[in-house]
């Protein structure tokens, strides 16, 4: 069996997948279980917080992040439709957006 050359979702949805699941995990811990470098995901956190995706907030030294479900989606091809459903979809849906009470 040969090595697959693509996959079914960027960077970018696994990244804001980690986070809706485990909203207070470190950047270096993300990077590492999608298997980018950690200033990889630090670019792509950047992105998804520019548009809207994503809040990001301080907490001690620490930061926590939480999803915005309503965002819509950005390619026409899924106009109208919310980045929650996706998540939902992906096993996430109920994460996205509350804060997840066991991570520091």
């Amino acid at each position: 069996m040969s090595s697959a050359s693509w996959t079914f979702l960027t960077n970018h949805t696994r990244v804001l997948l980690r986070l809706a699941q485990h909203p207070g995990m470190r950047l270096r811990d993300v990077a590492g279980e999608i298997g980018i470098t950690e200033r990889a995901a630090q670019r792509i956190v950047a992105d998804l917080v520019e548009a809207g995706y994503l809040e990001r907030r301080r907490v001690g030294r620490r930061n926590r992040y939480s999803v915005n479900p309503e965002r819509a989606m950005r390619h026409e091809a899924e106009h109208g439709r919310e980045i929650g459903e996706l998540l939902t979809l992906l096993g996430a849906g109920r994460a996205a957006g509350r804060p997840d009470e066991a991570t520091v």
